[in-house]
């Protein structure tokens, strides 16, 4: 066992929020490397030249405070937040739940993080080489909603690589209401007028929706520019298979359980979308054969987090060989070339 899953050992122990805050100390301190990926894992997202398809989906660094040790654990991309233009502490805790025996985790954070300025200095001062995206949320008490999207995409504009907008957190009363046919084409379009001109803006989107509401998303997307979909955040859901005492609790639901929310939310998009609008895939993908099944169902790159509770920091390393297997096995020269071909 490498020193990395003994401490994943270690922090399973503990209380998860405690553990997460661990975590992410220790991230901060580890050193970026110098290994290179296979060239066979090259892939292009929205004018985005990534070294590999593997990324890292929001929640995990809110701060922007480990972007280092995270580009150290192999990934090919990473996504901080989410930030809001104010500083806020986000709900009461307890609010971060394993499910252990479900593999699974259940949130309400409420966006907690330490606001705009300190994410913008960070990103300032981040590694070279890395590519960073921003997910941006809005103030819990703010009057506009929209405006806060609009304030961080100006802010942020220049320092990211790429900057998401989330719509779809469950644990901001009201946020999802942005998803809706009658919310969105105004969202869309002061987005449109807020945008930085040189960095790809992205939607998340929930696991929740009908096929039909996605298709809509995906054609408003189209309209005003936007330069692809996050399919998609956590579910409000409980399968009957959950077993874990916490299956209860309030919140997103992420992980092993949210997999079959997930790859319908994705099918749904990319029969939308039929090639026109990059996706990422995120939600239950814990291995490569999840991340490439999702890859050839139309996902330009794939993003983790709440496997990496349970399998520990090498899962990105070995997402990354078992994806290198599999696209050579059927004869692909990159990732790229793998998107979409099982549709």
């Amino acid at each position: 066992m490498s020193l990395l899953d003994l401490g994943t050992a270690l922090l399973r122990k503990m209380d998860a929020e405690r553990a997460h805050e661990m975590a992410i100390a220790g991230l901060r301190y580890l050193p970026l490397g110098a290994q290179k990926d296979d060239p066979i894992l090259r892939t292009r997202v929205a004018g985005l030249g990534l070294p590999n398809p593997v990324g890292l989906a929001a929640g995990l660094d809110k701060n922007a405070v480990a972007i280092r040790g995270l580009a150290g654990l192999g990934f090919g991309f990473v996504e901080c937040g989410s930030v809001t233009p104010r500083p806020q502490t986000g709900n009461p805790r307890p609010r971060l739940f394993r499910l252990e025996e479900d593999r699974a985790v259940i949130n309400r954070m409420g966006f907690n993080n330490d606001g705009l300025d300190a994410f913008a200095d960070r990103l300032a001062h981040r590694p070279p080489g890395v590519v960073v995206g921003a997910n941006l949320g809005a103030n819990k008490d703010a009057d506009d909603r929209i405006a806060d999207y609009e304030t961080g995409l100006r802010r942020l504009g220049g320092l990211a690589d790429y900057l998401t907008v989330n719509v779809s957190s469950p644990n901001t009363p009201g946020l999802r209401g942005l998803q809706t046919v009658e919310a969105l084409e105004p969202l869309l379009a002061r987005i449109q007028g807020a945008r930085p001109v040189d960095r790809p803006v992205f939607l998340k989107i929930a696991p929740d929706l009908s096929d039909a509401d996605i298709g809509r998303i995906v054609e408003a997307s189209l309209q005003y520019g936007l330069d692809g979909l996050i399919v998609s955040n956590t579910t409000l859901d409980r399968p009957d298979t959950l077993r874990s005492a916490h299956a209860g609790e309030a919140g997103g639901l992420s992980g092993a359980a949210l997999k079959d929310r997930a790859r319908r939310a994705l099918a749904a998009a990319a029969e939308a979308a039929d090639g026109r609008l990059p996706l990422i895939a995120v939600g239950g993908i814990a291995d490569g054969a999840e991340a490439y099944a999702r890859i050839r169902a139309g996902a330009s790159a794939v993003q983790i987090y709440s496997a990496l509770v349970f399998e520990g920091p090498g899962l990105v390393r070995r997402i990354k060989a078992d994806l290198i297997a599999r696209l050579k096995a059927d004869g692909f020269s990159t990732a790229g070339e793998a998107v979409g071909t099982a549709r």
